[in-house]
């Protein structure tokens, strides 16, 4: 579900207005001069636009919609042209607008554009200058009154000659590329000279190394500050929200920035004010809501409240956008919000609200955004919500909602996006929500709706995700039919039976196809492989599904994640999988395959995981024959095959992503891209097998159980430090253990049963203070089991099979007592998962070759003995939308953007 959150950022960019686009400045009048244009002026404008010969490939490379190319035809008066406006007296262009008009390349700083002298306006925001340096040359336009270089893609300093432009109103350069940086010198210099300045945009621009209180030194006339994400630290003098000219205060994400919001002398000019995620201290009583009756937008998620009473927010009656989201607010929604008639945007998600939805807010008929994600609201979705006939947006995931979806829902007409995941609502879907005729998003997922799913008649429809519920029958043919549908996520229903028809392949701008855990039967079309450029995730895993795998992925796809694990599915791996350069996952586990391993996958740069666990795969693995071969790897599955011959060492010495430790707590997902899609699998872990709704970026394991490797375990293993689960067992290695494996710090699982390995237990594993499972059993092991920290818990069936071992847990004591029991350890103290009972031994029968006579062996251990330990590997499924998802139309003056 994050992938669509995200999307519908993106798209409610095209669509709604974003709380932090600015006031549009006023325009240029293109209007027709008396004179002519000055042909210097003319040949200027000319070389500058053919100096930008490139184009991306794709228009939505740039961050507006629809970008124009600048079409200016030579010998003809350049006053006409677009964008261009000249002095009605003398003809100078004086005006320069080509915002959003493609342009793509290097701003030099001896370009054509800075001869232009006369310039009072100069727009170049929505562009693409790849990175440049803005140049100190813009300094040169000294009667420059506004500038605007947002969303332009510069980087590096802010030239102190900006500050040369001592007319200047307004100056815009937000949203850049994240490395355009501020120094507190020429932000002195900026502040000292720009005595005019009313609009200063500094959007994502790092100003780390600024004091806060220099913010007090910029013109007294300062009416529109935006200090977006800019990296502020220290304390914020609280008169700058006293300065009586300020309209719009934008300082949304600046974390280390502290202080306190003042409870009067508030500036009554204030209309926008966002101190969403700061450390600034707010506490909301009678005084200090009294001086904000001119605030119409009001951006207060993620702050530092006081003690405050959100019941006093129902007296702002003047308020259009209020977000509170990611706050920790408890008790009932305030009632009093049905006081706030003109509301248009209303965002409460991610806090920890109780209750019912008040019917108060039905009174809010001009809302046109309603956000209660991310609560723990209870009862029913009252049928009173159809009142809000403007509402474009429902957004109630992930709270405790139970009954059926009220039909009323499809009489919102002007409904984009409607997101009920999450939730408990049970019964049919009503088919009338399949008709609305606006609707983009439709979002029913992790709910208890059962039936048929109804026919698709609502064309505009882009993203369904039904998963996750219990949903039978056939997908309907009408889905097929949505030609702009780029998300189709029906996982997990378990009763969706029949072919998968081939007429799927006509959705062209499919991104997302997710039909796994279900009953589809019948052959893949072959088609899916190379039907679209735009395929991200294809995901056919855990069906009925038979034949071989589409033979044909064409040149140039984008396919990240490619599943078809648990079907069962024949022939061989196809090569032409080379030509998914951008693949990160690949699953064909637990099928037929009958193969050699496919070698050709090592020319996969950006491989993460590969399982190919449970198939008929022989032959040796030969090592790499490509410079850098999965270095990005970190799940590495070939478990249950046929494969032969020595481990293959030379693999792992390019296991590169194992060998260093990632404390990264994200999850594996697809990333730039305009659809995100959190991966998901399911692994042979500590003995069971495990589902894992999404990976951690952490998580490293490597499964070669259940073959016939031969040979010694290489010493090229002790690399692989990021290692959390090993696994050779069931082979037939040889040769000793090699002490080098203590160097695995982070392991967790360590299973080398069954296999002819001779010698003692090396001391250095004791080191191995992560270990929960090891499994050396059925070896030729021999000598006193190492004892201290982890090796204090683990029990006879690690060792078993092993006819010369001796000491703790064993009853066979060791010579000159070296076997005694050890004093009670911290984890036996405190009543721990590894007490007297049902342990790890049969759980590691059931681990080995045969699951089904394992888990039956527990079954008898577990009866006969009370349960000694359990450990649950499963992550938590649940989703984070916590990001603003509106804006009505690309800004064209640097607002913030996601």
């Amino acid at each position: 579900m994050m992938g669509s959150s995200l999307l519908l950022a993106q798209f409610l960019c095209l669509l709604l207005f974003h709380s932090h686009s600015q006031p549009a400045h006023s325009s240029s009048n293109f209007s027709s001069s008396v004179q002519l244009c000055p042909g210097d002026q003319s040949l200027a404008l000319l070389q500058f636009k053919n100096s930008f010969p490139m184009t991306p490939s794709s228009p939505s490379t740039f961050p507006c919609y629809p970008p124009e190319k600048v079409l200016w035809k030579e010998g003809t008066d350049c006053c006409t042209w677009d964008g261009v406006t000249c002095s009605m007296k003398t003809g100078h262009v004086i005006g320069l607008d080509l915002g959003c008009s493609m342009l793509y390349g290097t701003l030099h700083s001896n370009s054509t554009l800075f001869s232009l002298h006369h310039l009072q306006k100069l727009n170049l925001s929505y562009n693409d200058f790849n990175r440049s340096v803005i140049s100190s040359s813009f300094g040169q336009f000294l009667h420059l009154t506004h500038l605007d270089l947002n969303s332009s893609n510069f980087a590096g300093q802010v030239p102190p000659e900006i500050s040369h432009l001592s007319r200047l109103v307004s100056l815009g350069l937000s949203s850049n590329s994240g490395e355009l940086m501020l120094e507190p010198i020429s932000f002195n210099k900026l502040a000292q000279n720009l005595t005019q300045l009313r609009e200063l945009y500094l959007g994502g621009v790092n100003m780390s190394l600024v004091v806060p209180s220099s913010l007090m030194n910029l013109s007294s006339s300062l009416s529109y500050l935006q200090l977006w994400r800019c990296g502020l630290k220290g304390e914020l003098p609280d008169n700058l929200f006293r300065r009586s000219n300020l309209q719009w205060l934008d300082l949304w994400s600046n974390e280390g920035l502290t202080g306190s919001f003042p409870q009067y002398n508030l500036s009554n000019a204030l209309s926008h004010l966002d101190l969403s995620y700061t450390r600034i201290s707010i506490h909301l009583e009678p005084d200090s809501i009294s001086h904000l009756k001119s605030v119409e937008k009001l951006y207060l998620s993620g702050c530092n409240f006081v003690g405050s009473n959100l019941d006093l927010l129902g007296n702002l009656t003047q308020l259009i956008e209020l977000g509170l989201k990611d706050n920790q607010f408890g008790g009932q929604i305030p009632f009093s919000l049905g006081k706030l008639k003109q509301l248009k945007y209303l965002h409460l998600g991610n806090n920890s609200f109780i209750g019912p939805i008040p019917d108060s807010l039905f009174k809010l008929t001009q809302l046109e955004w309603l956000d209660l994600s991310y609560n723990r609201l209870t009862g029913l979705i009252p049928f009173q919500i159809s009142r809000l006939s403007s509402l474009t947006a429902l957004l109630l995931s992930n709270n405790q909602l139970i009954g059926r979806i009220p039909s009323q829902i499809s009489r919102l007409s002007g409904l984009i996006i409607l997101d009920l995941s999450h939730n408990l609502l049970n019964g049919t879907t009503p088919s009338s929500l399949f008709s609305m005729p606006s609707l983009h998003f439709l979002l029913l997922n992790n709910n208890l709706l059962y039936g048929q799913i109804s026919p698709f008649l609502c064309k505009s429809l882009q993203y369904i995700n039904l998963s996750f519920n219990k949903l039978y029958g056939q997908i309907p043919p009408s889905v097929f039919k949505l030609e702009h549908l780029r998300l189709l996520r029906l996982s997990s229903n378990d009763k969706l039976t029949g072919n998968i028809s081939s007429v799927i392949c006509e959705l062209k701008f499919l991104e997302i196809l997710d039909l796994s855990n279900n009953g589809f039967s019948g052959f893949i079309p072959q088609c899916l492989g190379n039907f679209s450029d735009g395929l991200l995730v294809l995901h056919l895993g855990g069906n009925n599904l038979h034949g071989n795998i589409p033979s044909i992925y064409s040149e140039g796809n984008d396919l990240r994640y490619l599943n078809f694990n648990g079907n069962q599915l024949k022939g061989v791996i196809p090569p032409s999988i080379i030509n998914c350069v951008n693949l990160e996952f690949l699953d064909l586990g637990n099928n037929m395959i009958d193969d050699t391993f496919p070698s050709f996958l090592e020319t996969l740069p950006k491989l993460k995981v590969v399982i190919l666990r449970s198939n008929k795969l022989h032959g040796s693995l030969k090592g790499p024959t490509v410079k850098d071969s999965f270095s990005k790897l970190q799940i590495f599955d070939l478990s249950n095959n046929s494969l032969s011959g020595p481990l293959p060492t030379e693999y792992f010495n390019n296991f590169k992503a194992m060998m260093s430790i990632d404390q990264d707590m994200d999850y594996m997902r697809t990333k730039n891209v305009s659809t995100t899609y959190v991966f998901s699998v399911q692994l042979a872990w500590k003995g069971s097998q495990t589902v894992f709704p999404k990976i951690q970026i952490a998580l490293t394991t490597l499964d070669l159980s259940c073959n016939k490797f031969t040979g010694k375990i290489p010493e090229s293993l002790r690399k692989l430090k990021s290692l959390k689960q090993l696994n050779l067992s069931h082979n037939s290695l040889i040769g000793c253990i090699q002490p080098s494996l203590g160097n695995l710090t982070d392991l967790e699982s360590l299973d080398l049963s069954s296999n002819l390995l001779a010698g003692r237990i090396p001391q250095e594993l004791v080191d191995l203070t992560f270990l929960q499972v090891l499994n050396l059993s059925y070896n030729q092991l021999e000598g006193p089991i190492p004892l201290g920290k982890q090796f204090n818990t683990f029990e006879n069936g690690s060792y078993e099979g092993n006819l010369g071992l001796c000491g703790f847990p064993l009853q066979v004591k060791c010579n000159k007592g070296e076997g005694q029991r050890p004093p009670p350890s911290n984890f036996e103290k405190e009543d721990s998962m590894f007490e007297d009972g049902f342990g790890w031994k049969a759980v590691t029968m059931g681990y080995g070759c045969g699951f089904v006579f394992g888990v039956s062996i527990g079954y008898v251990v577990f009866r006969a003995r009370k349960a000694a330990w359990f450990v649950n590997m499963v992550e938590d499924s649940a989703h984070q939308y916590g990001k603003r998802l509106r804006r009505k139309n690309a800004p064209r003056n640097g607002g913030r953007r996601y």
